[in-house]
């Protein structure tokens, strides 16, 4: 039992852990304090490393010119006359100084209160070389901490001796203590100013950051129309320059599916209204010729009249698949040359007939050696919707199918006489289910048009319309010929 309940606590004890947050605003700061102290500590220590070596350094130094000298008057004649004019030379500066024998009795001064001389053997051996002992720090043998030297001096190329001259560290220490006090005051001061500087510092990274995050909740909210400020200065303006490159494409595709949402209502109320038409015609013909409510002798007029609204509903259908399949790059073209004549005179045979009912008349001009490259159903499909078109708008009337080659295109234009378009309504003409004149009886609604535009744009061509209400309407396809 109290391994459970140590293990559920302990289960708490780290979930609790996990949750906490810490705002980044104090994780900057404790970041730049943290590098701040480090660095400063180990400043500090090499700095006061370094003047504590070289305060050392330069009292052995001291003393060893001391010694130099004393060693120049040892070997002077009569020398006790001239040491004692160092001894107070040296008692002024706090130094010290003896000579010593090989037995480490002091020669010189006889009376003194100097500590006698014990130096180990690694120590002597150093003299025994003709070199000189540097203790930069010696708190065992005299009553005081010093710093001394004791330097080898020679009588006929024998040694004879040596020179020791010591200095209380008092003084220096007393200085290092003052630099140290110094350079905590001065430390303190920095780290002040460092805090200081840091705050603003995180302020201002936070302030960036909490700009782009009230801007992230104004996009998921859905408000796309959010800036930020911009800057070459470091990540964060780069970052700034490519939310706001998200936020304008977020802004184009929000706009383009509300466009879309707005077709999609749309062309389901058009598709309603132009099915509902053929629809009750059919259902009435057909409840009509249940209940024997059609004499006998209209019956085969409705029954064709059902025929044809059934057909109007066929092509609606056929239309819209086409068109869709043409707008998810569903159709692939089998693109070939195509002898411009032979593509015309198809479609003059093929809608000779309808054109006649209407009273008008489809005339052909090419020349010799035109060539079109595409594919050949598709530009049936094409043809065949636009001629259909001008038959629907013109009576007894020319419809005129011309075919000429320019430098990079071969263009196709039809014709007609018909009645025209008004030029404000001409760039309509492209738009699913538009019809030119919606007053006119005679008019259907359909998607011929709009296929005919995604297919010339499939063929990468273009087409545009000339019209002017009343007298009549050119389609100007161009084609680019093949590479």
């Amino acid at each position: 039992m109290a391994g459970t309940y140590y293990s559920i606590r302990y289960g708490e004890l780290a979930t609790n852990l996990k949750n906490t947050r810490i705002k980044y605003f104090y994780q900057l700061i404790a970041s730049h304090l943290s590098i701040l102290l480090i660095a400063f500590l180990i400043l500090s220590i090499l700095f006061v490393r370094y003047v504590d070596d070289f305060a050392y350094n330069e009292k052995a130094e001291e003393l060893e010119n001391y010694g130099e000298q004393i060693i120049e008057e040892l070997e002077r004649p009569r020398p006790g006359n001239n040491l004692q004019a160092y001894v107070s030379i040296l008692e002024a500066q706090n130094i010290s100084f003896i000579v010593f024998d090989q037995q480490s009795r002091i020669l010189y001064p006889v009376s003194g209160s100097f500590p006698p001389v014990e130096l180990t053997q690694e120590e002597w051996t150093v003299i025994e070389r003709g070199e000189t002992l540097v203790v930069n720090r010696d708190v065992e043998r005299f009553e005081f901490t010093v710093t001394f030297v004791a330097m080898p001096y020679f009588e006929n190329n024998q040694l004879a001796g040596g020179v020791l001259l010591a200095s209380p560290v008092s003084g220096i220490s007393e200085m290092i203590a003052e630099l140290n006090k110094t350079l905590i005051t001065t430390m303190l001061i920095a780290l002040a100013i460092a805090l200081l500087f840091s705050l603003w510092l995180s302020k201002m990274h936070v302030s960036r950051i909490q700009r782009m995050r009230n801007a992230t909740s104004m996009i998921s909210e859905g408000h796309y129309d959010v800036n930020l400020p911009e800057s070459n200065f470091d990540e964060f303006g780069d970052l700034a320059h490519d939310f706001n490159k998200m936020a304008a494409k977020l802004q184009q595709s929000n706009e383009e599916i509300d466009r879309l949402e707005n077709r999609r209502r749309q062309f389901m109320a058009d598709v309603s209204h132009e099915m509902r038409t053929p629809l009750t015609t059919i259902a009435g013909i057909i409840e009509g010729l249940r209940n024997n409510m059609i004499e006998e002798g209209q019956r085969e007029k409705g029954i064709r009249l059902a025929s044809e609204e059934t057909k109007r509903l066929m092509r609606l259908v056929n239309e819209n698949l086409d068109y869709e399949k043409i707008r998810s790059n569903q159709v692939v073209l089998t693109k070939e040359e195509i002898e411009a004549d032979e593509l015309l005179e198809i479609i003059q045979e093929q809608l000779d007939l309808q054109a006649k009912e209407k009273g008008d008349t489809i005339v052909i001009n090419t020349s010799p050696g035109d060539i079109i490259y595409g594919d050949m159903d598709r530009l049936i499909q094409i043809l065949m919707n636009v001629v259909k078109n001008a038959i629907q708008f013109t009576e007894n009337g020319t419809i005129s199918l011309t075919s000429h080659s320019e430098a990079d295109y071969m263009s196709l234009v039809v014709g007609d006489d018909g009645a025209g378009i008004d030029v404000e309504e001409i760039d309509m003409v492209w738009r699913r289910f538009y019809k030119a004149d919606l007053s006119r009886g005679s008019g259907q609604f359909g998607l011929g048009l709009s296929i005919v535009k995604q297919l010339v744009t499939l063929h990468n061509g273009e087409v545009h319309v000339e019209s002017e209400k009343g007298k009549g309407t050119k389609f100007i396809i161009r084609l680019p010929h093949k590479k």
